[in-house]
């Protein structure tokens, strides 16, 4: 704990200054002998006083030390909300995200875990949205409300594409949602558009913070359940452009090594339609990623692991070590104190018949 006002703790020397003093005046005036002519009458009155008497005295002190100590200005180590914190949820919607190995599906429990997610999250957490299979796509741009982020999430159906996984596209599409956010590079449309490999070069050089510059307050939340099959960019290609900007990227392995989808009568042979195709995760790629931005990697394997996750990411994603101020705690404090400690003295002063 630290103070902004230290100098105003003096007042609790005072304070423990005057509390012997007036100990002190306790003993000596105990010393004297005590003259009544009905001792009987003394006994009923002072009975079980003797340390009732002293609770509204410690009380009243206790208040006063809380109200000096608030005067303070005290303030704790906590973390906070960064300024402009920023998550960028990207999500896998490819046909195997329709794998049960975790329950309902896949993409089922992903919806559920972004809940999770958002329920944790701060409130002033600017939060986006990013889907993607054969091609990525804004669901969301990044917004504090929660709420149309979540209803976006509830129709992630809609952005459901049988087209296979370009990870590194998705990888560039936040990173370029991100770099919007922190007006490093101009809103010019630029996230829904394919990547090339001229683009890419002027991403990286557009995404490269200058010397001394601070990291932006942007993080990714990447969840795939597989391995790279479509796109422009290869996986790595598009962490380096996440690297490059400051972005690190949270990823998450999503299902079982025995995941299997069934082959839908259309995008083969008529013989092949309920063929059985097995949809292992890529957990490789993704701790790769994640290694090379500076974020973590997770695997989950159930739809339990991967609630556990979220619900960790939720509550640390966009947030910082910082102090908060609590003074108002210390004044209410106080103010309980000071008003029990005259309440009990009308009760438990000494009457005398």
């Amino acid at each position: 704990m630290s103070f902004q006002s230290p100098w105003m703790l003096f007042g609790l020397l005072v304070l423990a200054a005057f509390v012997g003093l007036w100990l002190w005046l306790e003993r000596r005036r105990a010393r004297y002998a005590v003259r009544y002519t009905n001792l009987d009458v003394l006994a009923t009155v002072v009975a079980g006083r003797s340390w009732a008497r002293f609770v509204p005295a410690a009380i009243l002190v206790l208040g006063l030390g809380a109200l000096a100590i608030g005067l303070a200005r005290p303030h704790v180590e906590r973390t906070v909300l960064r300024e402009k914190a920023t998550v960028i949820l990207v999500v896998d919607t490819s046909r195997s995200m329709q794998a049960r190995d975790v329950e309902p599906t896949r993409l089922g429990a992903a919806q559920e875990a972004l809940r999770i997610f958002l329920d944790e999250a701060p409130d002033d957490l600017r939060v986006g949205l990013v889907v993607f299979a054969g091609e990525a796509q804004v669901a969301t741009p990044p917004t504090n409300d929660h709420e149309l982020v979540e209803t976006a999430i509830t129709d992630v159906d809609e952005f459901l594409v049988f087209g296979g996984t370009a990870i590194g596209d998705a990888l560039q599409t936040a990173v370029l949602l991100g770099r919007q956010v922190t007006d490093l590079v101009p809103d010019d449309g630029a996230t829904a558009a394919p990547a090339t490999s001229s683009s890419t070069r002027s991403l990286a050089q557009a995404t490269e913070p200058d010397e001394g510059e601070e990291k932006s307050p942007v993080s990714i939340l990447f969840l795939s359940d597989g391995a790279q099959t479509r796109g422009v960019l290869q996986p790595l290609e598009g962490a380096e452009l996440a690297k490059e900007a400051g972005f690190p990227v949270y990823t998450i392995a999503l299902g079982t090594p025995e995941g299997v989808i069934e082959r839908g009568p259309f995008g083969g042979a008529p013989q092949d339609a309920g063929q059985v195709i097995p949809v292992p995760p890529d957990p490789d790629t993704l701790r790769a990623i994640a290694q090379t931005t500076g974020g973590e990697f997770s695997e989950a394997r159930t739809a339990d692991a991967l609630t556990k996750a979220y619900d960790s990411l939720g509550s640390r994603l966009g947030r910082e070590p910082g102090e908060s101020e609590i003074t108002w705690l210390f004044l209410a404090i106080a103010g309980v104190l000071l008003l029990i400690a005259g309440g009990l003295a009308a009760f438990v002063s000494p009457r005398f018949p």
